[in-house]
């Protein structure tokens, strides 16, 4: 870390609980103050230099206070696996929110740099895996705000947890013989997981690297059949790995997902990914902090045995009382994206969405809408869902609703953060419509076989509309719009 300053720095982690994040802080622990943030803390204690805060990035708002002191921020969220009892949504549009709030959040706290931990891009980035395209859209929206990026691009991190490695150890333990696809002879750069960190905390307020991206790689290059070959000897296996020309990508990641036992929202879209070369470039390397020394063998002996040791001091070590463990919420998130008419804005969308409703749905639905952008959405004059408008909370590129009644929504004494938004991407006519926090009031079986399936329905049918509207064919809904 290259901080210069008399007083030691604050440096808000994000994802601190999870793989990346706990090895990074236990590099910086001890140079830096550290806000570490993660969605639950119940059993994370303050300790020196360690400061848990309780965030969800779902929530413009939690982000806003999770950053707040922060100097720097280091950003290491993806969201490929479900973050609600029911999500209805692709990674991506969740990794859109996430990142925008918290640039959005760094931006208002005056934080420094934001260092993002992202994958490696090939040369070619019209048609890339729905994996990689969701890593360089938040790249974007991460420098939307002005506040200087650092992104730091790794192929295949070689360490003991994680998505990639562990994937490979798997199948290398788990099936004496594999017929390996194409994909496998697809080249890549692993690297090493010290050397990731050497990295990322080098970039931490290192002016030479502020606002800039480059790649690592560890010392070589290998397809991915290699890396099964080198694993294997690791563990000491002996493995016949046979080439075949027939098995596609889809078929592959279903064939990992059952034989790992991996989920499948995180194999397939890495599966994905491995139809690039992924490869770091060497015109986008930076001369001191790009370059791992550690070769891949000797990274894959050191991740196995940290492993082994981690499982020896789980097992020891006391279960989690059940007082500690956060009860089951019966919530829902739902996420769709959708591309806005030319010449209208988020603001636009979360005032005429309403209007909409009522349109297709009469004469059974109808909406009300009172001066201050209340709508109330009826069915034959019982209200459905009521959605308060929060104009302190909203512009004209986002527009924020709380939920605060009707029959489709459980309610306690007190509305909860359950809210409906619609926010658009920087820089672009695509905008998120999502759904955070709701509960509702029928049985969950009930409401996940109809209700819950109607609201996909009826996001799919607007956007569809909002395609086909075009500066010539608008429709007017004469209705209040949102300040």
């Amino acid at each position: 870390m290259t901080i210069d300053n008399k007083t030691k720095p604050v440096i808000a982690l994000s994802g601190a609980s999870g793989y990346i994040g706990t090895n990074l802080m236990n590099k910086l622990k001890k140079q830096a103050h550290i806000i570490a943030l993660s969605r639950s803390i119940e059993t994370k204690e303050d300790s020196d230099n360690v400061t848990w805060r309780s965030a969800d990035l779902f929530s413009l708002a939690d982000a806003e206070d999770a950053l707040a002191g922060a100097d720097y921020a280091v950003y290491l969220v993806h969201s490929m696996m479900p973050s609600a009892k029911l999500t209805q949504a692709k990674f991506e549009d969740m990794d859109v929110i996430l990142a925008d709030n918290f640039a959005q959040a760094a931006k208002k706290n005056g934080v420094k740099q934001i260092i993002y931990l992202s994958g490696i891009m090939p040369a070619d980035t019209t048609q890339l895996s729905r994996h990689l395209k969701s890593r360089k859209e938040v790249e974007d929206i991460l420098g939307a705000y002005g506040v200087p990026v650092t992104t730091v691009r790794a192929g295949l991190i070689v360490g003991p947890k994680g998505s990639s490695f562990p994937i490979v150890k798997k199948l290398v333990s788990r099936l004496p013989m594999m017929l390996l696809p194409k994909w496998t002879r697809q080249k890549t750069h692993p690297v090493a997981l010290d050397d990731v960190m050497y990295a990322l905390k080098g970039s931490i307020g290192n002016d030479r690297v502020s606002g800039k991206t480059f790649d690592i790689g560890g010392p070589e290059v290998m397809t991915y059949k290699e890396i099964m070959i080198d694993t294997a000897e690791v563990m000491g296996k002996k493995r016949k790995l046979v080439n075949v020309p027939f098995m596609s990508v889809n078929l592959s990641r279903l064939w990992v997902t059952v034989t790992t036992g991996t989920p499948k929202e995180m194999v397939y879209p890495l599966i994905e990914s491995l139809v690039h070369p992924m490869v770091a470039n060497s015109e986008q390397m930076d001369d001191e902090l790009s370059y791992g020394a550690i070769p891949f063998k000797e990274a894959a002996k050191l991740a196995i045995e940290q492993e082994d040791q981690e499982k020896a001091q789980k097992q020891e070590s006391p279960q989690v009382s059940k007082k500690q463990i956060k009860p089951i919420v019966s919530d829902v998130r739902s996420v769709q994206r959708v591309t806005l008419p030319p010449g209208k804005n988020a603001a636009w969308a979360g005032a005429y969405y309403t209007a909409w409703l009522a349109q297709i749905g009469k004469p059974f639905l109808t909406t009300d809408t009172d001066p201050t952008n209340k709508s109330t959405i009826y069915l034959l004059n019982k209200p459905l869902l009521e959605l308060t408008y929060s104009p302190e909370r909203s512009h004209d590129k986002r527009a924020l609703y709380y939920i605060t009644g009707g029959v489709f929504a459980k309610m306690n004494k007190e509305p909860g953060r359950g809210r409906m938004e619609f926010r658009q991407i920087p820089n672009s006519r695509e905008c998120i419509i999502a759904i955070h926090e709701f509960q509702p009031s029928l049985p969950w079986l009930l409401y996940s076989l109809t209700q819950a399936k109607m609201h996909i329905w009826v996001m799919y049918l607007f956007k569809r509309h909002l395609e086909k509207m075009s500066p010539a064919k608008q429709q007017t809904i004469k209705r209040p719009l949102v300040d």
